[in-house]
This record gives C-alpha cells, structure tokens and sequence, in this order.
C-alpha cells in the first residue's frame, strides 16, 4: 500500500504568500475597478541591466552555433562565474573563500530547502522569530520537528528565537544549544540588521557548541551602514562553521531568470565528515546546473558597466524604501528597517492584529503588504511592505496609506 510523507500534514494552510495572492484575487474579482498596489511580495519590477541583457543575447547567440553550444552546465557552476563570485563578493571583502568553495544554483530558495539534506535528522534547528517560512517548513517536511502547537503557533521540538521591538529585531544566543542555526542579514522581514562585533558572536558561539549555521545573505546588496558586514565570512572563523546562501534576484534583478549560489567552506567539518563533500553530492545528484545563458548573465553582475548599472538600481529602490519609512513615521507609524534592506517593518495600529490590518490596508488603501504572523507568532502585529514596486506606485501607496 501506498503512503505518503505524513510530515507533509503537519504544515499549517498554504505558503504564506499563495494565501496573500488568493486573497488579493478574490478582492480584485470582487472589485475589477480598483487599481491595487502590490507592496507584498519581495519581486522586483525593474528591467535586467543593460549588461546583463547584453550578455544573455550573446550566450542566446553563441548556443546557434556548433563550436560555441553548451549542454549539460557543470554540477558545481561554469568556472567563468565561480571565479567572479569568489573574487568579488569575498576576496576582494578579505574573505579566504576560492571559487571550488562556491556552488552555483537556480536560487537561495532552493538552496535554503535543500540544504538541510545533507544533515541528519536528530539535528536541533534554531531559527529566528519571525522567520522567512522556507527554513522551518522545509525541516517540518524532512521531519526534523514536532507538531504544531496551536497555542504556541510553532512547532515542537524548534528553537524559536524571538525577534521582537525590545531587543531591536535582532535574535539572542538561544538558551537551548542547537546543531543548526538559520540566520537571515539583512533580515527578510523585519529589515533588521546586524553588526560585525553582533555576527562575531554568533560566529564564537557555534564554533564553541559545535552548530552550523546557515547564513542567508541575499539583501547583502541593499546594506548601507559600514559596520554591516556584507558576508560571514568577514568574521574570523567563520569557515568554520558556517554556510552562506547568496542570490542574484535582488542585487541584480534574477527573480524571473533564475541564479544564486551556496558557499561551503573545506574546513566545515561535522560528525567526522567534510560537508563541502556531502553538498557536492547532493548538488551532483539532484541538479543538472543553471542554464549556461543565464551563469553569462551572472558573470555580467560583475562587470564594471553591470556593477555600475545595479548601483543606480539598488539606490531606485533603496529610494523606494526611505518613502515607505519616512511617510509611515511621519504619519504617526512605528516603523523599523528601510535603512539596510528593501524591507519595511512597522507595527500594526489600534492592535490590529496583522491579517485585519492585511485586510483594512487593502479594502481603504487598495494597498497589498505581508501579514506578520505569517512569518511567526512574534510578528504578529507586525507588517511588512516592500520596497520593490516602482517609485510612482510606491509613492501613490504611501500617500494612499497615510490619508486612511
């Protein structure tokens, strides 16, 4: 007989965004004449760079051709973008990571899900609260967690670390010692950052307990501050004990196209195994590599033009962002974020709870964002806005907003 993944069960509802998108297509069917903003999901909205255009219709021009034709990608990445990647994102940061180090993928989402693969499944997970829904709801269908708890709103067996107003959005050294740690800076939601001397101490403690951490670094872009650093791998002994996500979708505008990477250092040992060799397999096995066309595309970022043209493209957003942050303050909001990250985090007025706030925002504002609790219990109250529409919509939404 048949079973299936019971694990699967466990989950509450849908995705948190397909919920968001459901909601907002019954409001739009229910009003066809309403123009509604999106400020919910983190897509971006402006077009690839022109380099990056420009090397995508070369590799397109260069696959017409026998001598220049390219099938199966390598398993690890094309050497021309692994290169690129570990010269400019962290050898020219300091960083002590060689491009054998770097595995390129189709993104940080598959990346931040799969990786948990290749760790056993008695491993403890530590995760922040609120969190981006990927990393607990991946380790819930490998098993890796308890029931949900309803009076909670988590699940069992979880190292919930909470993120809250008091302690700056920013989790504290958990109590409970875990075997993984899933840290998120600049941090989807809330837009928290964090210091260098506040990662170093992360970085001490799993080197002390034994934990990895997972490190997700994929608004690394959008940090403006000096004393954020931009890699964990800028903390000594990092290498150590940590792996770092990265992604092209919003540094360099891929959320269509496709393209990220994982970093996973030689000297991370655990449980007598090297797990750059375990990764290495399970990328072999189950992926087939990221277009050729789209590494080109990937190796453009990296250009003097394409680094050029993404600058002026992150500061469009970035401006994007300090509307959000200044017209909600100014307006009498409690905001955080906006200053390192494309992400706004403000408190829902009258004690709304965040899903009837989703709903206030959308019926008086025509305005859609992300409901806090759907990113954990701690962020209920809490809401998040984008700053990833175009600058018009952005201002027309805050202005919307702020006469409700």
């Amino acid at each position: 007989m048949v079973t299936v993944n019971k694990n699967y069960l466990k989950l509450q509802g849908s995705y948190l965004f397909s919920t968001v998108a459901k909601k907002v297509a019954a409001y739009q069917e229910a009003n066809p004449e309403t123009r509604i903003i999106r400020l919910g999901i983190g897509d971006v909205t402006q077009p690839l760079a022109p380099a990056i255009i420009t090397s995508l219709h070369n590799a397109v021009d260069e696959m017409a051709h026998a001598e220049t034709f390219r099938g199966y990608a390598p398993d690890l990445g094309y050497d021309f973008l692994r290169n690129a990647i570990a010269k400019n994102d962290y050898q020219d940061r300091g960083c002590r990571i060689t491009a054998d180090e770097i595995f390129v993928s189709d993104g940080a989402k598959s990346d931040s899900g799969n990786i948990q693969e290749i760790f056993g499944l008695d491993n403890k997970v530590a995760v922040c609260d609120p969190v981006y829904p990927v990393y607990v709801d991946t380790n819930v269908m490998a098993g890796r967690t308890g029931e949900y708890n309803h009076t909670r709103e988590n699940f069992d067996d979880v190292i919930y670390m909470p993120c809250t107003e008091e302690n700056g959005f920013l989790p504290e050294l958990p109590e409970e010692t875990p075997d993984l740690i899933y840290l998120c800076f600049p941090n989807n939601p809330s837009g928290a950052a964090i210091t260098k001397d506040r990662l170093q101490e992360w970085v001490d403690y799993a080197n002390k307990t034994g934990a990895v951490i997972i490190y997700d670094a994929a608004y690394e872009a959008y940090i403006r501050e000096e004393n954020v650093p931009h890699s964990i791998y800028e903390c000594e002994g990092a290498t150590e004990c940590a792996i770092e996500l990265r992604s092209f979708s919003k540094n360099a505008g891929f959320t269509g196209v496709r393209l990220g990477f994982t970093v996973v250092p030689k000297e991370l040992e655990r449980d007598g195994v090297k797990l750059h060799t375990l990764w290495a397999r399970r990328h072999g096995t189950k992926f087939n590599g990221a277009p050729y066309i789209v590494q080109r595309a990937g190796e453009a970022v990296y250009s003097p033009e394409g680094k050029a043209q993404l600058t002026e493209q992150i500061n469009y957003y970035m401006r994007n962002a300090k509307v959000i942050y200044e017209g909600l303050k100014n307006a009498g909001y409690s905001v955080s974020g906006g200053v390192n990250a494309p992400y706004i985090w403000l408190k829902t007025p009258d004690q709304m709870t965040s899903w009837e706030f989703f709903d206030y925002l959308l019926d008086k504002a025509h305005v859609v964002g992300t409901p806090g609790s759907g990113f954990g219990a701690h962020g209920e109250g809490f809401f998040r806005l984008t700053a990833f529409g175009t600058y018009e919509n952005t201002v027309e939404a805050i202005e919307r907003i702020t006469k409700m």
